[in-house]
This record gives C-alpha cells, sequence and structure tokens, in this order.
C-alpha cells in the first residue's frame, strides 16, 4: 500500500510537470528549486584523520514540505550520490526530529520549515596542510505539499583545505544548533511486543516527572502496511508505555525509531523483544524524584573532603572555637553558610538548564571550561591560602558587636558560595545518576535535587552548629588553632597551582603565563594588604579590593585575546564513529570520559587507569582505550553523556568483545578491578 501511494504520487508529479528544467542546480516544474538545498561543512581546514560533520540545509518555501529517513505512507527521502577524495569516508545520514502530517488518511513524516541533515565526513590520515579536497554529491529529493510532488536534485559541491584549524564560532554554533535537533540515543533499554490484532506496544523507560509534550513515535524500520494508526501513550512509574494500531511490521529482533517528546526533540530508540507490561497507575513517580534527592545530599557530603574544600570547612569550625558562639549564633553561622551553598549549587544548576533549554551543549561544571572563570577562582583560592597562612586578614575589623555579627554572617554566606563553585566540577559516587535525572525533570524538581547537593555539601557544618555536643568534642581554642590553620594553608596552596595548570591546558603558555602575573600581582598586593591592616590604616581593603578586581579584569580580557592551546588531536580521542569502529574489531573497549579540573578523574587515572599492571594487562587482552577529554567542553561528548543520563565527568565504560551492552563502572576505579576485566573476569 505504500509504495503503491509513493508510486501514485510520483506518477502526479511527473504528469504535471511538462516543462522540468535545471535551474540553479535543481530539476523542478517551476524551473527554481521548491526546496533549496546547500552544502555547509563545520570546518573547512580539518586536520588529518579528523572526523568533519557535514549537513544538508534544506529550506523549503512555504507550504512546501521535505521527508524524513523514513517518509511514512507516502514520500521519498533525501539520497546522496557522493565523489569523495580516496581515502575519506562517509558515515549515514542523521535526520532532526520530524513532524507528522496526515493527508487523505496517509502519515508522512515530514519537514515544513528549514532542515538539516547531517553526515560524517573522516579525513584520511596522513595528508600534509594544505592540501585540497574537494567534496562533490548530487542529491535527489522530493519536495511537496498537501495537493503535489516534485522531484528535485542538485549537484553540490565544497572544497576543504588540510590545516589544523578549528571551527569558526560562527559555524560552531550554527551546527551545534543542527545537533540539537537530532534526537538524544535513550540511555535504559526500551522493550517492543508484537500484538495479535497486529498492533505494537514499546515499553520505554522516561523518567516519570519529565515532561511529555505532544509525543509520537516515528517508526524508522520501513514495511509497515500503515503509519497512520492511533497512538496512544501510558505513563508506568518511569517509563512509558506506547501503544500504535496497526504497525505491524516484519519479523525483527529490533524496533527502531523515533520517540518525539517535545518541539524539535525526540529519543533515538532501539527497541529488543520483551514483555511489556501492563500500565498500572501506580504513580512512581516521586519515588524516583526522592531516590535522586538522597543521591544528590550523599554526593556533596562526599565532596567535604576535597582539599579544596576540606580547609574552608575546617576553617569555619575553628571559627565556631574561636569566637566562643552562642547555640543560637552557631545556628545561625551555620544557616548562612549552608544558605550560600545552595544558593551557589541552585544557581549553578539553573544556569545549566536554561542555556540547555537555548540549545548550548553543556553540563554539569561548565563554569570551569571558561578560563576567566578558572583565572577568578584561581585568584579566591590565593586569596583564601594567604589568609591562612597568615598574609593578610579577611575578617573586618569590629566596630560594634551588631555590625560585626552582621558583617560574620555575610562572610559565612559568601564563604559557602565559594566552597559550592569549587567543590561541584568533579562527579562523584551518588552524584552522577541524581545529576544526569535532575535535568530532564521539571523545573522544580530539579532544583530541589541541586539544593539537596549543597544541603550535603553544607551537611558537617550544620552538624555542628546544630549538636553541642559536637562542638563541645572539638579541641578547646589555644595556640594549636594558629599552626592547623597554617598546615591548611598547603592544599588550598596546592589548588591554587592546580588551577593553573588547567590554565596552561586550556590557554597553552599565554594562559599560564597571565595566570602567573595575576597571582604575583596579588600576593604582593595581599602581603601589602596585611601590613597595612597590622598598622590599622582606614580604607586600605577598599583600595586593595579596587586594585584586585582591575588585576582580573585586565586578566580576563588578556585570556580572552589568548590563542587557545592547540593541542593535537590524539590518536585515541572520543568520536562516535572513533568508537563504532573500536566495538566493530571484535576486541574490548575501555571508553572514559575526564576533564582536566575533574580531580576524581586525575585521581583514577593516576592510581589505576595508567599504572603499569594495568596497560600491561590492556595491551595483553587487546584493550582498545578511547579518551573523552571534556576541559573545554565538546558538543559530541555532552550528547554521549546525556545518553547515558550523566551531566558530568568522571564516567568509565567497558565495552566487552564482539559486541554486547557495555558495563558501566564504578567512579571509583581500582588496578585490581581493571585487570579483572581486561583477563575476562569482570
Amino acid at each position: 500500500m505504500r509504495r503503491f501511494s509513493s508510486l501514485l504520487l510520483l506518477l502526479i508529479a511527473l504528469i504535471s510537470a511538462p516543462a522540468a528544467v535545471w535551474a540553479q542546480g535543481a530539476f523542478s516544474n517551476s524551473g527554481t528549486p521548491h526546496i533549496t538545498a546547500k552544502l555547509e561543512a563545520e570546518t573547512l581546514r580539518p586536520a588529518p584523520g579528523s572526523v568533519v560533520t557535514l549537513a544538508f540545509v534544506m529550506t523549503p518555501e512555504p507550504g512546501w514540505h521535505g521527508y524524513w529517513l523514513n517518509p511514512g505512507d507516502a514520500g521519498k527521502p533525501i539520497e546522496p550520490r557522493w565523489s569523495l577524495p580516496e581515502g575519506a569516508t562517509i558515515g549515514p545520514l542523521r535526520y532532526p526530529v520530524p513532524q507528522t502530517l496526515l493527508v487523505a488518511g496517509l502519515m508522512n513524516h515530514v519537514y515544513e520549515g528549514r532542515y538539516a541533515v547531517l553526515a560524517d565526513l573522516r579525513v584520511p590520515p596522513g595528508l600534509t596542510p594544505g592540501t585540497v579536497m574537494p567534496i562533490k554529491v548530487h542529491l535527489d529529493w522530493l519536495a511537496c505539499t498537501d495537493a503535489i510532488c516534485v522531484p528535485e536534485q542538485a549537484n553540490l559541491a565544497l572544497s576543504l583545505t588540510i590545516g589544523a584549524a578549528q571551527p569558526s564560532p560562527e559555524h560552531q554554533a550554527r551546527f551545534d544548533d543542527y545537533r540539537r535537533k537530532l534526537p538524544r540515543p535513550l540511555g535504559g533499554a526500551a522493550l517492543f511486543a508484537a500484538q495479535e490484532n497486529g498492533s505494537l506496544r514499546l515499553s520505554i523507560p522516561y523518567p516519570a516527572a519529565a515532561p511529555l509534550e505532544a509525543p509520537h513515535f516515528f517508526s524508522a524500520d520501513a514495511g509497515a502496511k500503515s503509519y497512520a494508526g492511533a497512538q496512544t501513550f501510558t505513563r508506568d512509574g518511569d517509563r512509558l508505555i506506547v501503544a500504535i494500531e496497526g504497525l505491524a511490521l516484519s519479523d525483527s529482533d529490533a524496533v527502531r525509531g523515533v520517540l518525539k517528546i517535545g518541539p524539535d526533540t525526540g529519543l533515538d530508540i532501539v527497541a529488543r523483544k520483551g514483555a511489556v507490561p501492563q500500565p498500572s497507575d501506580s504513580g512512581k513517580g516521586w519515588r524516583g524524584v526522592l531516590l535522586a534527592l538522597i543521591g544528590a545530599i550523599a554526593g556533596g557530603l562526599i565532596l567535604n573532603i576535597m582539599p579544596c574544600v576540606f580547609p574552608v570547612l575546617s576553617l569555619k569550625a575553628m571559627s565556631l572555637l574561636r569566637g566562643a558562639s552562642s547555640p543560637a549564633a552557631a545556628r545561625k553561622e551555620a544557616w548562612a553558610y549552608a544558605a550560600g551553598v545552595m544558593s551557589a549549587c541552585m544557581a549553578l544548576g539553573g544556569a545549566v538548564m536554561a542555556l540547555r533549554a537555548g540549545g548550548a551543549s553543556i553540563g554539569w561544571a561548565f563554569q570551569l571550561q571558561s578560563p576567566a572563570v578558572v583565572l577568578m577562582l584561581l585568584a579566591l583560592s590565593l586569596a583564601i591560602a594567604l589568609e591562612l597562612a597568615g598574609v593578610w586578614r579577611m575578617a573586618a575589623l569590629s566596630i560594634g558587636e551588631g555590625l560585626a555579627t552582621r558583617r560574620g554572617l555575610i562572610g559565612d554566606f559568601w564563604s559557602g558560595v565559594l566552597v559550592a563553585f569549587v567543590a561541584t566540577p568533579c562527579t562523584g559516587p551518588f552524584m552522577a545518576g541524581a545529576l544526569g535525572a535532575a535535568l530532564v525533570l521539571p523545573t522544580g524538581a530539579a532544583l530541589a535535587i541541586f539544593a539537596g547537593l549543597g544541603l550535603g555539601i553544607a551537611l558537617p557544618f550544620l552538624l555542628l552548629g546544630h549538636i553541642p555536643a559536637l562542638r563541645r568534642a572539638l579541641p578547646r581554642p589555644g595556640p594549636w588553632m594558629e599552626r592547623v590553620q597554617r598546615w591548611l594553608s598547603i592544599p588550598m596552596a596546592l589548588t591554587v597551582l592546580g588551577l593553573l595548570w588547567l590554565l596552561w591546558r586550556q590557554a597553552g603558555g599565554a594562559g599560564l603565563g597571565i595566570g602567573v602575573a595575576v597571582a604575583t600581582v596579588l600576593t604582593a598586593l595581599l602581603w601589602w594588604l596585611g601590613r597595612a591592616q597590622a598598622r590599622e590604616r582606614r580604607f586600605a581593603g577598599l583600595t586593595a579590593l579596587l586594585v584586585a578586581a582591575a588585576v582580573l579584569a585586565g586578566g580576563g580580557v588578556a585570556l580572552n585575546s589568548a590563542q587557545p592551546s592547540a593541542q593535537a588531536l590524539a590518536a585515541n580521542s572520543f568520536n562516535p564513529a572513533a568508537l563504532e569502529r573500536a566495538r566493530a574489531s571484535g576486541k574490548p573497549v575501555f571508553l572514559y570520559f575526564t576533564a582536566d579540573w575533574c580531580l576524581s578523574c586525575k585521581v583514577n587515572e593516576a592510581g589505576a587507569i595508567n599504572r603499569a599492571e594495568v596497560q600491561a594487562a590492556f595491551e595483553k587482552a587487546g584493550v582498545q582505550v578511547i579518551v573523552g577529554d571534556w576541559t573545554n567542553g565538546d558538543p559530541a561528548i555532552t550528547r554521549f553523556l546525556e545518553s547515558r543520563q550523566r551531566s558530568g565527568v568522571p564516567l568509565y565504560l567497558w565495552y566487552p568483545p564482539n559486541g554486547g551492552e557495555p558495563k558501566e563502572l564504578p567512579q571509583i576505579l581500582t588496578p585490581a578491578m581493571l585487570v579483572a576485566l581486561a583477563q575476562g573476569e569482570g
């Protein structure tokens, strides 16, 4: 029936096109294409061996439409015939989420506005800079209205020149917008079951509280008798049950398609045969939210042992001792600190959700992908390290008890903000699933989870503030506090060194030089401020603040003008095509995602992944290692993390030999665990 309908439409189109001519590279009945086609590349100067994303940008006239991969009951998708240089290969076409169009009882999967179909071009390795690669393609497509269809075609071409240039910001933003409209990989296992009446039932993992707007399942499998059958969607806890009438597909072990969940938003579905339960009305949505909230609190609690958090926490605990705070004052200090931590976590989480809603490919800890933000954190960490070392005093002089108390609470609040800003880049145990769930939940539930993360970070100090027995268990105030404070300056100084290293990784030698210059000036400035405080000079603090702000502003401007560090493309760098090739080799694959600003990532790399015994076991077993570096942000990595319901790094995946589903490893690795996997014992 579908083939007959398509043939009938094509015959009508040919009969109605007596004056068909070539014009502007396209064939149509009016001499001009009703859908214009343009070939674009994300970069025109790719590196040898790299992958370049190409796009067919299709722009229909008003009232006309093009077709998806599976056009439905009638229609035709675009058909390219490539002419590529020797050694170059092109991947499959990747279509954005389509729309439905029902005409005379026929369901069509279409695009009624401008859309882009993507394909990844693999550049041959070993080409010398300056080599020109001509890319040519003959493209056929079908342009239709509700009443007529016209076959159109075009000869498109562009030239790539081998180099090492990164995509321009304009090209990067444009292609990120194209990718945003692609269906996202599903992060769980979907099931399907064929019914005796010729209908199909799907069970798709989907958070119970996640929004679902005008859903529709687009089957990518051709051969159905009809695609116009009614579709019903029922939530069953954290699964979505889809019943589709009349979608009787040929016998297959898998059903493929796209589940539309909102405007231009969908999930790529591969469903395997299995039992699809009848939906129940048990309403398990809030159970998932509660589990995510508990995970966020536990993850935040664990972050307190990070070297950049523990000194501040210890300093806050000693402030209780030094001030001999009353129970009421201790509680106020604790809650001021907690309010700062929770506010910062909610602000960061809200920023991530807002930017992602606008199409940006970012995830948790996006702030550390900006060298200017890293420079600001470096200055703050340096200021804390020098205060702990006794170079200067952050606390203002007491001018009346009320004013001193008010300033103290403000200081508690902002110290909490600083702790959250520095502590949250890495996702530790319990955090990954919680933050991944938060990014697909409604805004209120998501912000509650981010607030729970802040509550976990602030929990030790809250306990100290509310439980007098814990405060009494602490040593009495004395000279030892000054010595401990000096020792606590060491991990903060190491944090400064780590941030300098991160600037070097992000912006090369220029970034490192700017960081060292800013740190040197701030050290001299704070030393002068300490001397001025000892002599009780008025306005010294204001002067130092203004000079520090000017130095940071100048450093930020210099960083923005500095060229990013030119990192060579590592042979084992992550991209989807590299992962597919590695899996097709039949050997085990170890895929992990890291970032230079992620402390737990670096600990796992030094303590487990890069150990000699692990590397030897990997080499013996032929394990292929693929690394995704998220230091400066990467939309491809962000999308892959989303597909695993993650919002940050680290993530460790083990793919067994000869196919099979990957095994997600814990976020604390050991050499024995990796060796056992390589030996087939995991």
